[in-house]
């Protein structure tokens, strides 16, 4: 069972009006897309990768406590595996790579830890053709692992972490994935679009990519931040509150010049 993080808002009354004045249920806003990440927000892997890391150093003779493994959350495979190799594991940073993920990936055949809601809000927006891209530092070999376990055409994209040179927190990631949503949907803009996240790594990254940011914090407490929304979990949640995370439609109540240029464009 996993406590309540302090600083998390719990769900909304359902009779909660919106930030704009508007009921909820009333479509003031658009949401045109969803990039998620994936180890921590739809899966819970975190217990896979420390099991994986804490086999690994203690096979070299080393130890690997929870505290160290905390370090890790969210970061970029090769940063993760630098820090292995100062606990004592003798391998090359790609070889460490690799036996981290087949031992996860093996975990994950055998059974998916589903984190509460990630599915059932998937297969809302997949019901109302609201395109999802998962933002995962992982491989593609674990990614699509997961993937594969969800309805066909659950995700038009991955981004994994061999598909980039910088990992989270660095924004290539989450550029990445606007852009090849983007791509598919040229009238997209940031502000349509929310990213959700469990890791301080992962929000800091889809910030500075300039999206609309949702934090679920999980294995590790998140420091506040008003630039993003933070919930306790994605149960019982809906497009519609994902939709309601978005700035004010142009021209509506609420609105600025700056809510119009989010993505360093103007709306059309």
């Amino acid at each position: 069972m996993v406590n309540q993080l302090v600083g998390s808002t719990p769900a909304p009354p359902v009779s909660a009006p919106r930030p704009d004045g508007t009921a909820p249920g009333t479509p003031s806003r658009t949401l045109q897309g969803v990039l998620w990440d994936m180890d921590g927000t739809i899966v819970d892997t975190e217990p896979y990768w420390i099991r994986a890391e804490k086999d690994l150093v203690e096979s070299f003779g080393g130890t690997w406590t929870s505290e160290q493994a905390s370090t890790l959350v969210g970061q970029a495979l090769e940063y993760s595996a630098g820090q292995l190799q100062r606990a004592g594991v003798g391998m090359t940073v790609r070889g460490i790579i690799d036996h981290l993920i087949g031992q996860v990936a093996e975990a994950v055949r055998v059974s998916v830890p589903w984190r509460p809601g990630a599915r059932e809000l998937l297969a809302a927006l997949q019901e109302q053709g609201i395109p999802c891209v998962m933002v995962t530092m992982s491989e593609q070999l674990l990614a699509a692992e997961v993937a594969a376990q969800l309805p066909p055409g659950t995700f038009t994209h991955l981004v994994t972490g061999d598909r980039v040179n910088a990992g989270k927190p660095d924004p290539e990631a989450y550029q990445l994935g606007f852009d090849l949503l983007a791509a598919d949907h040229p009238d997209l803009t940031k502000r349509t679009v929310v990213a959700i996240e469990d890791s301080l790594p992962g929000v800091t990254s889809a910030l500075a990519a300039g999206l609309v940011t949702l934090a679920v914090p999980h294995f590790v407490a998140l420091p506040p931040d008003p630039a993003r929304t933070d919930w306790d979990t994605l149960a019982g949640r809906t497009p519609a509150d994902l939709a309601d995370l978005l700035p004010p439609p142009h021209g509506a109540p609420g609105a600025t010049a700056s809510d119009s240029t989010a993505d360093g464009r103007p709306d059309e």
